[in-house]
């Protein structure tokens, strides 16, 4: 008989529990059913494994960093709404690390309509923050592209332990919002 109140959902928010709290590649089923109390066979009542639970942990990490890029760019344009969606990126990257993984790891989300939705989500929200640069078509999904490479770049690095130097990763950060909003004013001057 299935425990009360387990389900995919609690199988799901266990994992991200555990992944962000020591690290996406330390998720197992025997972690995950310790989590929730119960031995890891149970957990197959829920979900088909541990590359299920990585797919579902990764279209659960994209819709919610998409939704917290949608909060963030709603009502601002140009700079304010790139710094805005930087910000954001970056901050979920760092409160929610292992679940960040996840939504980065396109081998575990293809064929999922979920995550695909997802990103297709978080692309949106992208383009409509760099709408006012003036890019369109292909140039605009290079743009998106290309801020992506920017950002999760600096949050994996950060997240990994990768900024040693004295100085803060903080001002380091800021320019690099700088970087990216001078790289398209000037493709939009040209």
């Amino acid at each position: 008989m299935p425990r009360a109140g387990l389900d995919t959902d609690a199988v799901v928010a266990a994992a991200a529990r555990l992944a962000d709290a020591d690290g996406f590649e330390s998720l197992t089923l025997a972690r995950i059913a310790a989590e929730l109390g119960v031995r890891s066979p149970s957990l197959y009542a829920h979900v088909d494994g541990l590359d299920d639970v990585r797919r579902r942990l990764g279209a659960r990490g994209a819709a919610e960093l998409a939704e917290t890029l949608s909060r963030a760019v709603e009502g601002r344009a140009g700079f304010d709404a790139l710094h805005a969606v930087a910000h954001a990126y970056r901050d979920y990257a760092r409160s929610h690390p292992g679940s960040y993984a996840a939504s980065q790891r396109s081998r575990d989300l293809q064929d999922d309509p979920d995550a695909d939705a997802a990103n297709r989500a978080a692309v949106r929200v992208a383009l409509a923050a760099l709408r006012a640069y003036g890019l369109e078509g292909a140039d605009a999904v290079h743009a998106v592209r290309m801020l992506r490479v920017a950002l999760h770049g600096f949050a994996t690095l950060e997240t990994e332990g990768g900024f040693a130097l004295a100085l803060s990763p903080d001002e380091t950060f800021e320019q690099l919002i700088e970087l990216v909003d001078a790289g398209l004013r000037r493709r939009l001057e040209s």
